[in-house]
């Protein structure tokens, strides 16, 4: 499978080179397609230094505009059919690839989310992190009639040309309801797998907030009647 691990990253200074580490040691990865969303911690002076690594690519883009507008950027520059978003702060475990890649294996799925909610390990979760991500995930499956555990995880795999032929418009979080809003409407193949988590802290540098989910919920009304 040609795949490409999209990584976008802002300010992950403390956790952007074992990330790297880790998806190189799965050993799945094409290529390792890192945007950096405009860091101002040290980030892109390291990612500079990766310029003869056979398997890294660095995008830089020269301000900060927000995560969806970063993996937006991924899409479009991404050599592999196939992507997997990886968030840079080791919240998330390479060593579900095997995971994630089985459906797509085995036919069944042109989508892949992993799921925090279906019984893998994990870490304990912020308490009103987790009853949002399952209010959200509950609002979704209202609105689109599915039975997602988990919309907002950021671990998707999915066909490049899927995404290239979806208007994303996401600047910001909203990238997750926007994504999996516009998927639902084109009844696109999506399964769920059970994912390893271990979510950190806001003082550890997690980037999130309360307002987001407010976004989110607006997004996924807006494109429930709207493309």
């Amino acid at each position: 499978m040609n795949l490409t691990v999209l990584i976008p990253v802002y300010n992950e200074i403390q956790t952007i080179a074992e990330i790297i580490r880790r998806v190189k040691a799965v050993q799945l990865a094409s290529e390792i397609l890192i945007v950096d969303d405009g860091s101002t911690d040290g980030t892109r002076d390291y990612l500079i230094t990766l310029k003869d690594d056979p398997i890294v690519r660095v995008i830089l883009h020269e301000r900060n505009q927000g995560k969806g507008a970063a993996v937006r950027t991924g899409i479009q520059q991404a050599r592999g059919d196939w992507i997997i978003i990886q968030d840079a702060d080791l919240e998330y475990d390479p060593r579900d690839y095997p995971v994630l890649l089985q459906p797509v294996e085995e036919g069944i799925a042109d989508v892949v989310y992993g799921s925090r909610f279906l019984g893998g390990a994990r870490r304990p979760i912020l308490f009103w992190n987790m009853v949002a991500n399952k209010i959200l995930t509950f609002i979704t499956n209202i609105l689109y009639n599915n039975i997602l555990t988990d919309m907002e995880t950021g671990y998707k795999l999915f066909r490049r040309d899927i995404a290239l032929q979806i208007p994303l418009h996401a600047r910001g979080f909203e990238f997750e309801p926007e994504f999996t809003a516009k998927l639902l409407k084109r009844k696109v193949r999506i399964y769920e797998v059970p994912i390893r988590f271990n979510p950190r802290e806001y003082s550890e540098g997690k980037k999130i907030k309360m307002k987001d989910a407010f976004i989110a919920v607006w997004t996924l009304l807006k494109y429930r009647f709207v493309d």
